[in-house]
């Protein structure tokens, strides 16, 4: 039983003074179930990806989708939480659903409300997702955490800043061309190789041009039972999937090995029956551009060490073999918790469309997609084709 995406929408990212938890939900939820011309009345089941932790008082939130339409009262709805990759787990939630048969049509919404907090609590409720008695309660944060690992590689493979920096420059040009970025403004590769007063060292060699942005945000899909699609005007098949789960507890882990992405690309690469080779573009979780750095390995697009010659090679970049975040990632776009994973499957619906206006990837026929929790501990990987 196939499911597909037929109808989507999104917030823009960034600082939203002007919309709450409740309303980021309830805007997405709307427009996409307007996107997809369904009834509220024929969803089946909704599934919300969201971190919160404290970034808002709001902790019983999966009902508040119901804001977006009367139609909806009585749809079941379930919060859904796996850290940062709260919004694939989501949408992976409301597949299950209908493979099993318990669902014709889902509604699945990422949001997350993070800028009503100061930015220390934010590195603190963040730093939460950690193994909190060996990490966090260490005073280790998420940006020391990939610090570490970003010194880590460089000690092994040789230092690496200004491929760092290359892929922070790839992802701001990139999200330029997205409407929704938190960040639409190309950097250069000069600004973000430089420390500076406006891109100060933030722990380990990551500079602040290597990590990820504060945002609100939401984004929303409507999925459906692939014999059920009738007259939508287009539908994007889930052609394959999988989660991979890792010890949390880094003392359990050699971290450098991102073995459980590793695992999850394989396993979603042999379910689709394709190879790397065959994909069109990929989203993938760029927390920090370490973790892209590392995403070209795991994916298999470059050999341990050596994911700086995809980059030296134009291969990642827009127009290359394998063009990686044309979104311009978590890195430009903004990282709102748990919309993340939802967004990037809407990003990957829209290419797979053709609908993606200036970020088009020409000819897009199938994509990945790789959404991240915690550090390599929850991997989600999504393939995606066109069914229609």
């Amino acid at each position: 039983m196939g499911v597909c995406i037929i109808g989507w929408a999104h917030t823009p990212f960034g600082r939203l003074d002007d919309m709450d938890l409740e309303a980021l939900i309830a805007t997405v939820s709307r427009d996409a179930l307007a996107d997809a011309a369904l009834d509220a009345a024929d969803v089946d089941g909704i599934w919300l990806g969201q971190l919160n932790g404290g970034f808002v008082p709001d902790i019983f939130c999966a009902s508040l989708v119901l804001q977006a339409d009367p139609g909806l009262r009585w749809c079941p709805a379930t919060r859904v939480e796996n850290a940062c990759a709260s919004g694939a787990a989501a949408v992976f939630a409301a597949c299950d659903a209908i493979e099993a048969g318990r669902a014709g049509f889902a509604l699945v919404v990422g949001a997350e409300k993070m800028t009503a907090v100061a930015g220390p609590e934010v590195t603190r409720i963040l730093g939460c997702a950690s193994y909190v008695r060996e990490e966090a309660a260490r005073g280790m944060t998420f940006p020391g955490l990939f610090g570490e690992l970003a010194s880590a590689y460089f000690e092994r493979h040789g230092e690496h800043a200004a491929t760092l920096a290359r892929i922070a420059a790839k992802n701001h040009a990139n999200g330029v061309r997205n409407p929704w970025a938190h960040m639409r403004k190309d950097l250069g590769f000069a600004f973000c190789n430089t420390e500076s007063e406006r891109n100060p060292r933030i722990a380990g060699p990551l500079r602040k041009t290597d990590c990820s942005l504060v945002s609100d945000g939401a984004a929303a899909l409507v999925l459906a039972d692939e014999a059920l699609i009738g007259n939508a005007r287009r539908a994007i098949r889930m052609r394959a999937r999988s989660q991979v789960n890792d010890f949390l507890p880094l003392s359990r882990r050699t971290l450098l090995d991102f073995e459980g992405p590793r695992r999850a690309w394989a396993a979603a690469l042999a379910g689709a029956g394709c190879g790397l080779a065959d994909l069109s573009f990929a989203e993938v979780h760029d927390c920090f551009t370490i973790a892209e750095l590392l995403s070209y390995e795991a994916m298999g697009l470059a050999a341990p060490g050596r994911g700086a010659d995809r980059l030296a090679d134009g291969t990642v970049y827009p127009g290359g073999a394998l063009p990686v975040n044309p979104s311009g990632g978590l890195k430009a776009k903004g990282h709102p918790i748990g919309a993340t994973g939802v967004s990037m499957h809407v990003l990957a619906a829209m290419q797979l469309a053709g609908e993606a206006g200036a970020m088009q990837v020409p000819e897009a026929a199938l994509g990945g997609v790789f959404n991240m929790g915690g550090a390599a501990v929850a991997s989600y990987v999504s393939i995606l084709e066109r069914a229609r």
